[in-house]
């Protein structure tokens, strides 16, 4: 945790300097969340302790209980680039049913 929150707090002042680090802000539902999660190979519990909240504020952005705010979806961009996870959400399936 620490290390991901310095490397936040740095990243803002760089951004006062010369070029900002700018990770790209995406939406971050729960697939998405979860995919991530386990892109890493990380369980809720510690992808809790990178972004420092707790596990039970993952499992309920998993849920789709809440969605993730603020500096919360920045660290997820950032941790997100930082591990090159590539998300593409697929498209919904269709059920046809015939009669």
């Amino acid at each position: 945790m620490v290390g991901l929150l310095t490397a936040y707090t740095e990243s803002c002042k760089i951004s006062t300097m010369a070029k900002p680090y700018e990770a790209q802000k995406k939406g971050w539902d729960h697939q998405r969340i979860q995919a991530l999660r386990r892109h890493m190979g990380l369980t809720q519990r510690e992808l809790a302790e990178r972004l420092g909240t707790r596990q039970q504020t993952i499992s309920e952005w998993e849920t789709g209980m809440y969605q993730p705010r603020g500096a919360s979806t920045t660290l997820l961009s950032i941790i997100a680039e930082q591990s090159k996870f590539k998300y593409t959400a697929s498209a919904p399936k269709n059920s046809v049913t015939g009669s």
